[in-house]
């Protein structure tokens, strides 16, 4: 990932708190046109591949409809569909903030578009990505349980210095994660949402290996940043992973983990279970 929004303290015209206005009328009639056009195109070509509950939040939040979504105007709509609202920020905050927007159901978005010839990749998370990639899936209320039970859970992972063991919770289900929807394997994290390629990828291609959700070894799946994922974790349901969420004792997990290697991006290791539904690699 570029370092370009990345920070560790607030820069000019952020809070405290890393909020910031959106500015909205930043974005351009291109940025406008470019949006609604890629929205349209991958939903279309999601059909099928992406959760149920992720199409029919594009639909309802009209992310295929609109451009640039003006925070201010569209997170009255958010609110009454989801519970939740949006807050810009300048691009990858630190865990704290990050943690406590959550835990108060408010999803941070980067205040930046991708730019560049094609709109079909970005380097690091974008308003694009954490919009139309994450925003459509808090259509479910169980999912937003979820998210706002990690807040507060990596409140306490932060006091406890094992953040980096529950983000890999986080980029292994809300950015790369699989379901069993509707008698099929589909995909539902923001990663692949706002990546058909990759969406391809993870749910046909015979190369990645597809296991059945483990939570101490997620935790210590490392993974890679700039090319497709080599393995993918698949939950049963959105009621499944909030009650792991609820019932497990992450300070067990921690010192489960805590002193054990990662696992090497896309190795094998005994017990691991892999995914055999439909869709799963042969």
């Amino acid at each position: 990932m570029g370092a370009a929004h990345v920070f560790e303290t607030p820069p000019d015209g952020v809070a405290d708190d890393w909020s910031m206005p959106q500015n909205w009328e930043q974005f351009s009639k291109s940025d406008h046109a470019r949006w609604s056009e890629f929205a349209a195109k991958q939903t279309e070509a999601l059909e099928g591949l992406a959760s149920d509950t992720f199409i029919e939040g594009v639909r309802a939040l009209e992310l295929d409809k609109m451009g640039v979504p003006e925070f201010d105007r569209w997170n009255e709509r958010l609110r009454d569909v989801t519970g939740w609202e949006v807050v810009a920020v300048p691009g990858v905050i630190p865990n704290e903030p990050f943690f406590k927007m959550l835990s108060e159901r408010k999803f941070p978005v980067a205040n930046f578009l991708r730019q560049g010839p094609s709109f079909e990749y970005s380097d690091e998370p974008d308003m694009f990505h954490d919009v139309y990639g994450h925003m459509p899936m808090f259509l479910d209320p169980t999912f937003g349980e979820f998210m706002t039970a990690y807040g507060r859970a990596g409140l306490r992972a932060e006091r406890q210095g094992m953040s980096d063991w529950l983000g890999r919770l986080y980029l292994h289900t809300v950015e790369f994660g699989l379901i069993q929807d509707g008698g099929s394997l589909r995909a539902y994290g923001a990663g692949l949402m706002s990546s058909f390629a990759e969406t391809v990828h993870a749910l046909k291609s015979d190369a990645p290996r597809r296991l059945q959700f483990d939570l101490p070894r997620l935790m210590r799946t490392d993974w890679p940043f700039d090319e497709f994922q080599p393995t993918y974790f698949v939950i049963e349901s959105f009621d499944a992973l909030l009650e792991e969420m609820e019932t497990t004792s992450l300070k067990q997990v921690y010192a489960e983990v805590a002193d054990l290697p990662l696992i090497p991006i896309g190795e094998a290791v005994p017990g691991d279970r892999l995914y055999e539904g439909a869709g799963a690699n042969a």
